[in-house]
C-alpha cells in the first residue's frame, strides 16, 4: 500500500472518529454548556469583583478590555481538556477497544478526537465574545487582525490538545484526568500576563510568565483586537516584543514533540 492511500485512509477514519465525537456532543449538550458556562463565570468574577482593584491606564474600555484576551487564551487551554478527558472516558469504558477490533488506522483515533474538540474551542470563543462585548470589550483593530487572533487562537488549542491526549492517556480513570490536568493548566493560564500585567512579578516568575507560551498567545490576540495601552510597558524579551511568531513557533514546537508522544502510548496503552 502506497503512502497516499495510506494517508487517504487515516484522513478518511479521523473524519469517521470526529463525526462520532461531534454527535456524541450533540446528543449530551451539558458538555457544551458547561465549558462555556466556566469562562463565562471567570468573566464576570475578574471584571466585576478583582478588576474594581486593578488599573490599566490609557485604555478606553479600562480593564475589562484588558482582560479579555486573557480570558480567550485561558478559554482554549481549558477547552483542550476535553480531548484527555474524552480519551481517558473510551478507554474506561471500553470503546477504544472496539476501535482496535475494526478495521481502521490507529492514529484516526487521536487525530479525529482533536480534531473534533476545535468545535467546542469555536462555540466557547464566539460565547465568550458576545460576553465580551457585553461587558465592554471592544475590537479595536482591523478586521482582517481579528481573524488572524482568532486563527491563532484555534491553532493554540489544538496544539495544547495533544499534550492533553498524552494526559489522558497515561491515567488509569478520568476522575484522575481532571486532577492531572489542572497541574498542567493552571500554571500556564495563572503564571502568565493572562490578568494582570507582568510588569509587577517578581523576577523569577516574570521570566517564566514571559516565555510561556500562554503569555505570547494572550499577548498576540491582545494586539491583534487592539487592545493594548501605550501607558502600560510591555516585557523587552523576544517573546513578548514579537508575541505572533512566538505563539505560532510554541504551536509547531508542541505539535513535533506531543504528536509522536500521544501516538506511541496509545499503542502501549492499548496494548496492556
Amino acid at each position: 500500500m502506497g503512502l497516499g492511500e495510506r494517508l487517504s485512509i487515516v484522513v478518511s477514519d479521523s473524519v469517521t472518529i470526529a463525526k462520532r465525537n461531534i454527535i456524541k456532543i450533540r446528543r449530551v449538550p451539558d458538555v457544551l454548556i458547561f465549558s462555556t458556562l466556566s469562562p463565562i463565570m471567570f468573566v464576570l468574577l475578574f471584571a466585576y469583583v478583582f478588576g474594581s482593584a486593578i488599573q490599566v491606564p490609557g485604555m478606553e474600555g479600562g480593564y475589562r478590555e484588558f482582560l479579555i484576551a486573557g480570558i480567550f487564551a485561558q478559554t482554549v487551554v481549558f477547552g483542550s481538556s476535553f480531548t484527555g478527558a474524552g480519551l481517558a472516558e473510551d478507554m474506561q469504558k471500553g470503546i477504544i477497544d472496539r476501535f482496535r477490533s475494526l478495521p481502521m488506522a490507529p492514529s484516526a483515533v487521536l487525530v479525529g478526537r482533536t480534531v473534533s474538540d476545535v468545535v467546542i474551542n469555536v462555540v466557547s470563543l464566539a460565547v465568550m465574545s458576545l460576553t465580551g462585548l457585553l461587558v465592554g470589550w471592544r475590537i479595536r483593530g482591523s478586521f482582517f487582525d481579528a481573524v488572524l487572533a482568532y486563527i491563532l487562537l484555534l491553532l493554540f488549542a489544538y496544539a495544547v490538545s495533544w499534550i492533553m491526549a498524552v494526559v489522558g492517556l497515561l491515567v488509569r480513570a478520568p476522575e484522575v484526568f481532571n486532577n492531572a490536568s489542572f497541574m498542567v493548566m493552571f500554571p500556564l493560564t495563572f503564571l502568565a500576563n493572562t490578568f494582570v500585567p507582568m510588569n509587577n512579578l517578581p523576577a523569577v516568575l516574570k521570566l517564566f510568565a514571559e516565555w510561556n507560551p500562554v503569555s505570547a498567545l494572550t499577548q498576540a490576540t491582545r494586539e491583534l483586537f487592539g487592545n493594548t495601552s501605550p501607558l502600560v510597558p510591555v516585557s523587552d524579551a523576544w517573546s513578548m516584543q514579537h508575541p505572533v511568531a512566538t505563539t505560532l513557533i510554541w504551536v509547531v514546537v508542541i505539535l513535533v514533540v506531543f504528536v509522536p508522544l500521544a501516538l506511541r502510548q496509545y499503542k502501549r496503552t492499548v496494548s496492556r
